[in-house]
């Protein structure tokens, strides 16, 4: 049976969050909120960058890449968050912005992250 389009979406910010932690990235906040906008993954690399994480996990790719699904409303939300974020951090460091897309293969989960996906 498939899974449910939120249960997919659960299990994919599960998955990109172990691979950004494989890389040496660390958590700094899931699924944040500010007004109409939400973060999937906040993590630091380092002390001098903050990325911010847009997951996309899709069950096929039969109607486009999960990536294609990051629309400029959600650029703009992320980026409203964003500031909010550094504001509450007083983070003077870096930041940018990320998607790691994913979709189920024969061999399991295709795990793909682009790094400076918009700005």
């Amino acid at each position: 049976m498939p899974l449910s389009a939120h249960q997919l979406g659960h299990d994919g910010e599960d998955a990109a969050l172990r691979y950004l932690e494989q890389r040496g990235y660390t958590l700094v906040h899931r699924n944040y909120r500010h007004r109409r906008a939400e973060v999937d993954l906040i993590v630091r690399q380092g002390h001098e960058l903050l990325v911010f994480v847009e997951v996309k996990a899709r069950s096929s790719v039969q109607y486009g890449h999960p990536e294609e699904f990051v629309t400029e409303r959600k650029r703009q939300l992320l980026r409203l968050a964003a500031e909010q974020v550094q504001e509450d951090l007083s983070w003077s460091g870096d930041i940018r912005f990320d998607i790691v897309a994913l979709t189920p293969t024969a061999a399991g989960l295709r795990v793909e992250h682009f790094e400076d996906a918009f700005y």
